[in-house]
């Protein structure tokens, strides 16, 4: 940035901070790696990066607003340290082996910066600063971008001159097949304005990459241009020379033994992988399929999945998905066919294992499964014994849901001391730290998810664990939480009657009871707490207690809200014991206990690669799903356990989660709002249709292999599927269960091949949040709406502009996609409910997560979990937020035999991420008129911030991150 470069601009009342004058650049974020940084100066002089710069540029950016006695302030000065280190690491992160900035890309990272960290009317003053100091350069005749110079570039060590046709050539063929509208010449343009004289051959090609991304915003198909290019930088690091596309076939059969080979000896892959017959499997890839991805989805399997030796990566994408294909085939008769058989599911993105068996089928630890669920008993071998499983699962990427219902409440008697019980909370604020610290140094932190029933006495200090204020010892801000709400609850809420909360030490049984069961046991013991028999023992208002869940569940975002009694009662396995919490992502419902660890294993199949003719595609769907199921069986038996109760539960029930992903995606396809009755029909049908293909390939692996061990007294054993345990259901509640029943596929015959061949695995399906292989694969999350038409992704490869390529076709068909549409988008948070040249269908169809009702996710959910054995992470997004809004939500899901609930997501905690424009202006800041000018005696800064304030409104809180959308570094789930 040039204010940041310009040390003789300096004001005299900027102090350097504290950590500036105790660090050095080899001390800053990267350590000693910020010197092999540089900066592209507007001139073309290459300089060396100056973090303390940064940090002068935002110093007099707060000064120029708040005024130059904020020079003084500690907090200030600490602000502007915290948001120089953000910059720093973002724009470390963009090029992690070192390499150079132009200074206009400093400066997009600072304004992105103080957007981020909520410093909106100082991102405005800096905005319409560089706006100003932009015109000046101009009148004073400063050329921005000077024609280049012949440049030289740095290949093995000799300088040679740089063949600009071999560029030209290599990001044409990027570009080709992509449209008229995808040309290389922006690319190219761009691209030199990055490069210096000297410059390493390496940087070209990275140069390349950065100069194509910046036009997705333009055209979304610059994402493929862009891809294409990065493939090309893979495959030079990989085997090691240049490999034009025609080429790919050959050096994809030549690489791929000897890069199994090569994991081997490294010791990351298990040495059974060699018994293939290589050549065969080597054959049998597609690298046409490497253009598939997209810019986001082939940097992300970069970054995070590829093997490496030594930071050097030595798996091609088709390599990649082959090794997880062989990892998932080791136990097979014909391995070499079924490795085929699932590499073609996984590398057609029609289906896509889970983040942990993608990391690791075919290592030598092969730890592939998702989620965990235990439940801690109330002795303190017990709970110690339980924060230690929770480390070891930790330790190898699992995602935990822990039920803590049965440890006794505040006050309760200890007979061994003959003292008081402290409660749970303090062991809670145990297992948060315990989860912080296994992971530190790892891709995640906080993977665990506490459940407790509605009736536990300290209930009410559960519900305010994520709330930022009261006494630190008893809050837990790394620890999601969630609620265990059985249906007697419910109805008190709904009758407006009372409820009692109880020590479980003084009711155990309740912990195991669900239904009517519950509910008969439950009075009792109320009956005795009324006569002064149970004590401590506490009775309030439902409403009160239900009013104070909502109430924490807007201002924090937790607990959740999940219901015992559906999970329970719809249970095939409720023969063999009770479902007592949900996982980290609540789309898991297993039962736990004290020699039982619940684990699940997760894929997805792409909803959006079933599509035919305007429907489901049935035929494809069924082989699909037919394979995948496989895959999913075969991760039991190949899987790493971390502990013993976790891998015998695994081998005698067999659960599996099979999921879907793109569903807004199909929607658009066949021109469906998310909003509108239509949307719920196809949410209906489709997951009728995956279910049923799931629960058909269950029965056929149970022909070939066996019935899971528990199988007999389950709900399949008595032929009673998903969908009729819905009246199980209504049974135990005595009505409030409002439903539709509709069935549009022979359940019967499916009723007939269970009661024949029986089921391999005991639970099939549930639906997660698929964040970070949507992602790899290109299409929206899960069950998600679309939540913005443009955004920013940011993980641990930088921020990625992701666009709508569905609505940017229809709007160049109405020919209403332009530039002044692209600011449109990113001025209103990519929404198009403002925009008045769009036509209503358009909006209706493109609707963003906040403009659809809430009601009809909760609708669509409904028809999905009548057919699902398990559950499905649901997101409630909800703009206008009220206190009846909340309540009425909350209540159509229990209705509606809604399972589970995820986060609630309120149009006032969010600030969707805004794109940059072509001038590197953050756009989500407004760059003014350009016809202010300096008031005599101001600085161009201190205008800048005057017309900063003159231009505020309201300012969007930030947002609640979550699993699946906002979080890119959880694996937990997928």
């Amino acid at each position: 940035m040039q204010t940041a470069l310009n040390p003789q601009s300096t004001p005299r009342a900027i102090p350097s901070t504290p950590s500036q004058q105790q660090r050095d650049t080899a001390g800053s974020p990267a350590g000693q790696n910020l010197a092999h940084y540089q900066i592209i100066r507007r001139n073309g002089a290459v300089v060396p990066f100056e973090p303390n710069k940064i940090a002068i540029a935002m110093m007099k950016a707060f000064l120029a607003v708040h005024g130059t006695q904020g020079a003084a302030s500690a907090s200030v000065r600490e602000t502007v340290d915290t948001l120089t280190q953000g910059v720093i690491r973002a724009l470390v992160r963009s090029r992690p082996g070192g390499g150079t900035f132009h200074i206009e890309d400093v400066q997009d990272q600072v304004e992105l910066g103080l957007m981020r960290g909520g410093h909106h009317e100082i991102a405005r003053a800096y905005v319409l600063y560089r706006e100003r100091r932009t015109q000046e350069r101009s009148k004073q005749g400063e050329q921005e971008v000077p024609a280049a110079p012949a440049l030289h570039v740095l290949d093995k060590g000799e300088l040679v001159a740089l063949d600009l046709n071999e560029l030209k050539s290599l990001i044409e063929s990027a570009c080709e097949g992509l449209g008229d509208s995808i040309t290389a010449a922006p690319i190219v343009a761009e691209t030199m304005r990055n490069l210096y004289d000297g410059v390493p051959l390496d940087e070209v090609y990275k140069a390349s990459i950065l100069a194509a991304r910046t036009l997705i915003e333009k055209d979304p198909d610059y994402t493929f241009a862009t891809a294409r290019l990065l493939l090309h930088t893979i495959f030079k690091e990989i085997i090691g020379r240049e490999v034009l596309p025609a080429e790919r076939a050959t050096a994809y059969a030549d690489y791929f033994p000897q890069f199994i080979k090569k994991g081997v000896d490294n010791d990351l892959l298990d040495e059974k992988l060699l018994q293939y017959d290589l050549p065969r499997l080597g054959a049998a890839l597609k690298p046409e399929r490497d253009n598939q991805f997209d810019y986001l989805g082939l940097q992300t399997l970069y970054d995070r999945y590829f093997l490496h030796v030594r930071k050097t990566r030595i798996e091609l994408p088709q390599a990649f998905f082959m090794r997880v294909a062989m990892g998932l085939s080791l136990n097979e008769i014909d391995r070499e066919a079924r490795a085929i058989e699932f590499y073609e599911v996984l590398s057609s993105f029609d289906f896509m294992s889970s983040t942990p068996t993608l990391f690791n089928a075919g290592t030598l630890r092969s730890q592939l499964s998702s989620c965990y669920l235990t439940t801690v008993p109330d002795d303190l071998d017990g709970i110690y014994e339980s924060i230690k499983e929770n480390a070891l699962l930790s330790k190898f990427a699992g995602g935990l849901g822990n039920d803590w219902t049965r440890v006794r409440a505040l006050g309760s008697h200890i007979k061994g001391t003959n003292g008081e019980s402290q409660g749970v909370v303090p062991f809670l604020k145990v297992v948060n730290d315990t989860a912080v610290a296994v992971n530190q140094g790892g891709k995640r932190k906080g993977a665990v998810c506490t459940y407790l029933e509605t009736w536990h006495l300290d209930i009410e200090e559960f519900l305010e664990l994520r709330k930022n204020t009261g006494d630190d010892r008893r809050r837990t801000h790394d620890m999601n939480t969630a609620n265990w709400i059985p249906d007697l609850f419910m109805r008190r809420v709904m009758e407006k009657g009372t409820w009692t909360l109880f020590s479980p030490s003084n009711v155990p049984d309740l912990h195991d009871l669900f239904g009517a069961e519950f509910e008969k046991a439950y009075v009792a013991y109320e009956e005795k707490a009324a006569r002064g028999e149970i004590k401590p023992s506490r009775t309030i208002q439902a409403t009160d207690l239900w009013r104070k869940m909502l109430t924490m569940l807007f201002e924090t975002g937790h607990p959740w809200i999940t219901f015992k009694d559906a999970c329970n009662v719809r249970s095939p396995q409720q023969h063999a014991g009770v479902v007592h919490s949900s996982n980290l992502c609540t789309e898991i419902t297993l039962n736990t206990s004290d020699t039982e660890t619940a684990v699940c294993n997760l894929g997805s199949v792409n909803l959006l690669q079933h599509l035919k003719d305007g429907k489901v595609d049935q035929e494809k769907l069924k082989k699909t799903v037919s394979t995948a199921m496989r895959m999913l069986d075969n991760v039991i038996d190949i899987n790493y356990y971390a502990v013993k109760k976790a891998r015998d539960s695994n081998l005698r029930h067999r659960p599996v989660g099979l999921g879907l992903m793109g569903f807004q995606d199909a929607l658009y396809e066949l021109r469906i709002p998310y909003a509108s009755q239509e949307a719920v029909q196809f949410a209906d049908e489709s997951m009728e249709a995956i279910c049923y293909h799931a629960y058909w390939a269950s029965t056929e692996l149970a022909k070939e292999r066996g019935k899971y061990s528990s199988y007999k007294g389950s709900l399949w054993d008595k032929g009673v599927l998903p969908i009729d345990s819905l009246d199980l259901l209504e049974k135990q509640r005595g009505g409030y269960v409002e439903v539709d029943r509709s069935a549009t596929l022979d359940w019967d015959a499916l009723r007939s091949k269970i009661k024949a061949d029986g089921m391999r695995n005991s639970n099939c399906v549930a639906i997660a949040p698929t964040a970070t292989i949507s992602n790899i694969i290109g299409v929206d999350a899960s069950i998600e709406p679309c939540f913005g038409n443009l955004s920013v992704k940011s993980n641990l490869s930088g921020e990625f502009t992701v666009i709508n390529h569905y609505l940017v076709r229809d709007l160049k068909r109405l020919g209403l996609w332009d530039d002044v549409m692209v600011m449109d988008l990113k001025h209103f948070d990519g929404s198009l409910r403002p925009i008045d040249r769009v036509p209503q269908d358009v909006k209706a169809l493109y609707a963003t997560a906040f403009e659809i009702e809430t009601t009809w996710l909760v609708e669509a959910a409904a028809r999905r979990q009548k057919w699902i054995d398990q559950a499905q992470s649901l997101n409630i997004y909800m703009a206008g937020a009220s206190g009846k809004k909340l309540d009425d939500t909350y209540k159509l899901a229990w209705l509606r035999g809604l399972k589970t609930t995820y986060y609630l997501r309120t149009q006032s905690a969010t600030h969707a991420e805004k794109s940059t424009v072509q001038s590197g202006r953050l756009n989500a800041v407004s760059s003014g008129n350009g016809e202010a000018t300096s008031s005599s005696g101001m600085s161009a800064l201190e205008a800048a911030a005057a017309a900063a304030k003159a231009q505020m409104s309201a300012i969007p809180a930030t947002d609640i991150a979550f699993c699946g959308v906002d979080d890119p570094t959880c694996e937990a789930c997928q």
